[in-house]
């Protein structure tokens, strides 16, 4: 009878253990704990929209300013190029030399939506600049789309405007079989 009790009295103890870890989870996952959300990294500051001076281009879809702050462009994924721990993804490496010569002259234009980060605390941004092929400014974040060098980001809340933009940019390269639609690599 004595054993009996005690093997109750241990279940009954292995039991309220679970129970506490379960709710220990619980109470994390409800205050926004996510294991597997990247680690959350110092916001930069918000600047005004406007020219900015270009330090260099990081990859297809970041860039550097003179003032240290980086940008990533909203709405647009490049391949992977320069991203450690990670091997230079197919197309990579043309999505960031797109991005350099539309660069070239080393001004952009930021213009800001609602999201004003990503997860890493990067700046997202419209970028616009003067496009070398044709002298005229225009949207950076589009263009990569149009020449096939990346993925349109519908997901995230920005304007429904610049979706539409960026998913006939992407349409129009899948259509041409430009860039990473081509079929090859």
């Amino acid at each position: 009878m004595v054993r009996t009790l005690r093997h109750r009295s241990n279940a009954w103890s292995q039991a309220a253990v679970i129970v506490a870890l379960l709710l220990i989870v619980l109470w994390r996952w409800q205050a926004g704990f996510n294991p597997v959300a990247p680690p959350a990294r110092e916001q930069q500051e918000i600047l005004p929209e406007g020219f900015y001076a270009v330090d260099h281009v990081v990859d297809g879809d970041t860039v550097k300013l003179t003032n240290g702050q980086r940008v990533r462009l909203l709405g647009v994924d490049t391949p992977e190029s320069v991203k450690p721990d990670t091997p230079v993804e197919p197309w990579g490496p043309e999505a960031s030399a797109f991005t350099k010569r539309f660069l070239a002259s080393g001004q952009a234009r930021l213009e800001f939506d609602r999201e004003k980060h990503d997860d890493y605390g990067r700046l997202l941004a419209y970028v616009y600049a003067i496009n070398p092929a044709t002298g005229r400014e225009e949207l950076l974040n589009e263009e990569l789309l149009r020449a096939g060098m990346g993925h349109a980001l519908l997901r995230h809340p920005y304007s429904a405007a610049m979706k539409r933009r960026f998913r006939e940019a992407q349409q129009s390269a899948r259509d041409a079989k430009r860039g990473i639609w081509s079929g090859g690599r």
